[in-house]
């Protein structure tokens, strides 16, 4: 069992926390619960920071022209600058933050899907958008793991979710006291995690890790966090998980017998084919690993990226997690 660093998480209060929906309600959540005991979170209701109270009317984002509005329909106020007031504000006072888990289809914190009227009153939909508070996140903090809560509960979305949430929140660790060793030995137990992602990318912050152009420590941190964000602004594909899994079998083959190769092609060839899910070809992978005793690939993220106790194959079938 590996250690792990503690993330930290901006979330909706809303999320377990606190009842401050517009109607007084608590959300539970099954992936707020189990993060619990893994990371610091810090909630918070941009609609009670702005003065709305329990229970409220509701809110709802109007395109007037070619811009959106946040307004109460019932009283006609518009909110907007009130929001984007208080969300810079916010965020400004933000530090070492690693993550935001926020409240689906909300006008201030839905990440995506957010309705769009066109009126104050009754009105058809036109469109769909982020929600205010939300929209702020993304431009203040673009590169980190941002996540709405109904999203998660697809498993490859939130296997992406809590892999790079765990990995961001281990390298801010690593830039409070940062060294030269401490990149190289970040960056070498994360090789199969990001080859996995994108291998050109991969290439690229090895390079900054060998500073053949002997940049500072503090700049070549700075770069190799810019490669890093970049790196997991999608999930990894079906093609590249298979190309790490046989560059990791390549350490095996003078000790293995062919039937065992065979079997393992055989099952990596029904991952491919979406009939067996990653983790069946990872345990035939860790079984050698223990089995030939190889250190290098024992302390590989790849295999562990986040804590064990987080993972719960359960999947709502929804959403698109390979290419």
């Amino acid at each position: 069992m590996r250690s792990f660093a503690t993330p930290k998480v901006v979330v909706s209060k809303c999320l377990e926390f606190d009842h401050v929906r517009y109607n007084g309600e608590l959300i539970p959540d099954k992936v707020v619960q189990r993060l619990k005991s893994h990371v610091t979170f810090m909630p918070v209701c941009p609609e009670m920071e702005i003065g709305l109270g329990v229970p409220r009317d509701i809110i709802r984002i109007v395109r007037q022209g070619d811009k959106e509005k946040l307004v109460q329909p019932s009283t006609e106020k518009d909110l907007t600058e009130d929001m984007n007031a208080f969300s810079k504000g916010f965020l400004e006072a933000m530090s070492d933050v690693d993550g935001f888990l926020l409240k689906n289809r909300s006008p201030t914190c839905g990440t995506q899907d957010v309705k769009v009227y066109d009126k104050l009153e009754k009105s058809p939909v036109v469109g769909k958008t982020k929600g205010f508070f939300a929209q702020n996140v993304y431009d203040y903090f673009p590169g980190l793991a941002i996540e709405e809560e109904g999203r998660l509960k697809n498993y490859r979305i939130r296997e992406h979710f809590f892999t790079k949430l765990f990995t961001l929140a281990e390298f801010r660790e690593r830039k409070q006291e940062p060294t030269m060793k401490s990149l190289v030995e970040f960056h070498s137990k994360n090789k199969y995690l990001f080859m996995a992602y994108n291998q050109k990318t991969l290439k690229a912050m090895g390079r900054l890790t060998a500073n053949a152009d002997k940049k500072s420590v503090e700049e070549v941190f700075t770069e190799y966090e810019e490669h890093l964000q970049w790196m997991f602004r999608q999930l990894p594909s079906r093609k590249s998980n298979v190309n790490v899994c046989q560059h990791i079998m390549g350490y095996f083959k003078n000790n293995l017998t062919k039937s065992e190769k065979d079997y393992f092609i055989e099952e990596l060839n029904k991952f491919y084919d979406e009939k067996i899910p990653l983790s069946a070809v990872l345990s035939i992978l860790k079984s050698w690993i223990i089995r030939f005793q190889n250190d290098y690939l024992m302390q590989q993220t790849y295999f562990e990226p986040y804590p064990e106790d987080l993972i719960e194959i359960s999947d709502s079938g929804k959403g698109r997690a390979y290419a």
